[in-house]
């Protein structure tokens, strides 16, 4: 029995090392983001700043929280062996449900995934005790904390929207002031803000950092809460006129030391409160298991855990120990890096490529700031109207230097600023914030008041944003229910199923890692592919242009070839092919003013054939996609086939991979000579689907029978004809721009393409 149990307890420190590193992927967007948006300072010299906050916070941690051993369950109504299930199940729910949401790159909170899988888990153990209890009759509430529970839960609400007012708020103020032409009030500014945002971030570690700490005695936190007024005025003061006087006589960046100091505090901050998340559960299993054994009985059934009401003191060496694994984790984590883009995707001042579609309640939301927006202007005097205008004018003095930031350091250091105060003083109130929610909902408030959200992004943006928060809540649910179900199962399958349990989180963790690799690959391909003058243009135009049009002779051919053989799940795997296709043809049209501005002046025609074959291919893409639909559709409803068409279908078919390898081989060998031909080509291949399309009608009109295999053949050889066609003015405007190029033409030829 003895060795059961140390075999959970060493389970469990198992998981907890998993749990901080899926944990610290989750969380490094809290205190990254800001620094790494705003180019602060190089990424390395970033992450050691980080790095040391985290190290320091861990070994001012006390390293558990009431959370884990009273917070959400009531310790003295459970047996020793139900509180080791409990614990089990928490980190098991706890790594898989973390790496899901690292893999996906969407931030969430770990104090609320663990507050839910302790009351999941506690539930499901609780309800099998008072439905089986024969002495005593418990209620529900004896067993949980309802109390912390529903506090935790308004919490949440509460934080979302106190955190995003307030940072849209504070960020409107400074930017008024600021402007965004930083270097001409740099110095009227700078130093008064520097003072204070030092000042806010001392009070956020006085407040955060000290409080429970092993390392600050009790006389020391009773003078620092005694004299907490005098020190923040006294920081106020020095850091401003010290500032000042960087600002006069040296060339100091003060709003780079604010980010990064921002950073070191958020990250002491991480380390020093969410660092029991991670540990916290083991640590109590730990405890759990030393007050069993010291008691000497014999029953795990019996020994009730009252040792859990008692405070206990964590080991240093745990707290270093978890610190350096954190650090460890910072430096080496892609996952980290996942999670901080999306962050940054929803934050940055320009336009692009977004990671969102968007939806109709962002839609909606937009449509009514309008409204809201346009009603305001008509009421506000013109004067205020055009002053508040140049300030927030980021266009008209936007550095070359700027480019490729998300945001500027003044946004920077409201994140940090911001953040910092409202988690210092949910924590003086005891309010159960989540340091994720409330960074990231800040970063989202200054985004908005900084004009990031334009008309032609706002719905993207807030479609993302309302991602995120509907992932928290999954968070919620899914922690809850996971929880509870593998709580039950190791109540009742014991060893077998935790050996279950363990193999299979394993397997997962393993697939999710796999995935990742494959995500951040392609990703790193896609970079490589930055465009820096307009002969690579030339030369990653005439790569995608191939690439596209084999990928879509490949999808053609095999759509025919699967609908004829009726094999549906070929044909779903092809329409998820197109889709994403068709995506990756977007983002080279939501890039296109990004890559115009390679061009030079007198290449003015090349961008204008640039521009073209962009937009032959995404016409291209949309036919191919109008073409697998109908397919898909026709055998997804099991609809039957024409067995007498089919070989004329087949034949047409191979004419048609044929014309798209003499189209490959003019590509390859730009024998671009060959158009005329590849034009008679083309109208070989449209008249024989015209001759296909006419005897379809003929059946049709002579038999009434087959109407959904009629619609079907109709839509996809109409599509077909389009995409022939597309095809065609796409390797027009190729030759064109390879041309325009290689010649350096300086008009632009508006001629239509036949």
């Amino acid at each position: 029995m003895e060795a059961y149990y140390i075999l959970i307890v060493g389970v469990l420190f198992l998981l907890a090392i998993s749990d901080l590193i899926v944990g610290v992927s989750n969380d490094a967007v809290n205190f990254l983001n800001s620094a790494i948006g705003s180019k602060a300072a190089p990424f390395k010299i970033i992450l050691a700043i980080a790095a040391a906050g985290v190290l320091v916070g861990a070994v001012f941690s006390n390293g558990m929280m009431e959370v884990a051993r009273k917070g959400i369950f009531n310790p003295e109504f459970f047996a020793f062996n139900e509180i080791m299930v409990i614990f089990l199940a928490v980190m098991l729910t706890d790594i898989l449900l973390l790496d899901f949401f690292n893999t996906i790159g969407l931030p969430t909170s770990t104090t609320v995934s663990i507050v839910f899988e302790i009351l999941g888990s506690a539930v499901a153990v609780s309800i099998y005790k008072f439905t089986r209890s024969t002495e005593v009759v418990h209620e529900m509430s004896d067993y949980i904390n309802v109390e912390s529970s529903v506090m935790i839960i308004v919490g949440i609400f509460l934080s979302v929207i106190i955190a995003f007012s307030v940072g849209m708020i504070i960020q409107w103020i400074v930017r008024l002031a600021f402007s965004f032409n930083v270097k001409k009030t740099y110095k009227y500014w700078t130093g008064v803000w520097g003072g204070f945002a030092i000042t806010a971030i001392l009070y956020f570690l006085l407040i955060k950092g000290a409080k429970g700490s092993t390392l600050v005695s009790a006389e020391m936190l009773t003078f620092i809460k005694a004299n907490t007024t005098r020190m923040l005025l006294f920081s106020l003061v020095g850091w401003t006129a010290l500032f000042q006087v960087l600002i006069l006589f040296t060339r100091v960046n003060i709003l780079k030391i604010t980010v990064l100091v921002g950073t070191f505090a958020l990250a002491m901050a991480f380390a020093g409160n969410d660092l029991v998340n991670f540990i916290g559960v083991p640590l109590a299993g730990f405890e759990s298991f030393k007050a069993f054994m010291a008691s000497g009985s014999a029953e795990p059934g019996s020994f009730l855990m009252n040792a859990l009401r008692e405070p206990v003191i964590t080991p240093i060496y745990f707290l270093i120990a978890a610190g350096l694994i954190m650090v460890m984790t910072l430096r080496f984590s892609k996952k980290a890096k996942s999670v901080t883009a999306t962050t940054l995707d929803l934050s940055r001042q320009g336009e692009g490529s977004e990671r969102f579609a968007s939806s109709s309640l962002a839609r909606f939301i937009v449509r009514r700031s309008v409204e809201m927006s346009n009603g305001i202007g008509k009421i506000s005097p013109a004067v205020a109207t055009r002053f508040v205008q140049a300030r927030f004018d980021a266009e008209s003095h936007r550095d070359e230097k700027q480019e490729g930031l998300a945001f500027d350091l003044v946004r920077a250091s409201v994140n940090l600023v911001v953040a910092s105060i409202l988690i210092a003083i949910g924590t003086s109130l005891k309010l159960p914030l989540s340091t994720t929610y409330v960074t990231f909902m800040v970063a989202m408030g200054t985004s908005l008041a900084d004009g990031a959200w334009g008309r032609e992004s706002a719905v993207y943006r807030i479609t993302g944003v309302l991602t995120v928060i509907g992932g928290w809540f999954f968070t919620a649910f899914s922690a809850f229910l996971a929880s509870f179900l593998i709580a039950s199962l190791i109540f009742f399958g014991k060893l077998p199923v935790i050996l279950i349990l363990i193999v299979l989180s394993i397997f997962i963790l393993l697939r999710t890692h796999a995935f990742h690799k494959r995500r951040a690959e392609k990703q790193v391909l896609i970079d490589s592919k930055i465009i820096t003058a307009s002969y690579e243009v030339l030369k990653s135009c005439d790569d995608e242009v191939r690439s596209s049009i084999i990928k879509v002779s490949k999808i053609l051919y095999l759509t025919y070839t699967n609908l004829f053989k009726e094999k549906h799940k070929e044909l779903k795997n092809l329409k998820k092919e197109t889709k994403h296709l068709t995506k990756d043809i977007k983002v080279i049209v939501e890039n296109i003013p990004d890559t115009l501005n390679k061009f030079k002046e007198t290449e003015l025609a090349s961008g204008h054939h640039y521009v073209q074959v962009v937009a032959y291919m995404k016409e291209m893409s949309y036919s191919l996609m109008h073409i697998v639909q109908p397919a898909f559709n026709h055998l997804d409803n099991n609809h039957p086939l024409d067995k007498e068409q089919v070989d004329t279908l087949k034949n047409f078919n191979e004419k048609a991979s044929e014309f798209f390898n003499f189209v490959i081989n003019i590509l390859k060998n730009r024998n671009y000579e060959s158009i005329d031909e590849l034009v008679l080509r083309r109208d070989e291949m449209i008249n024989l689907a015209n001759d296909i399309l006419l005897h379809r009608i003929k059946i049709l009109k002579k038999t009434q029978k087959g109407v959904k295999l009629s619609i079907t053949y109709m839509e996809m050889l109409s599509e077909t004809k389009s995409l022939f066609l597309n095809v065609v003015q796409l390797v027009k405007a190729d030759s064109q721009l390879q041309d325009s190029l290689g010649k350096g033409e300086a008009d632009i030829d508006m001629e239509v393409l036949d």
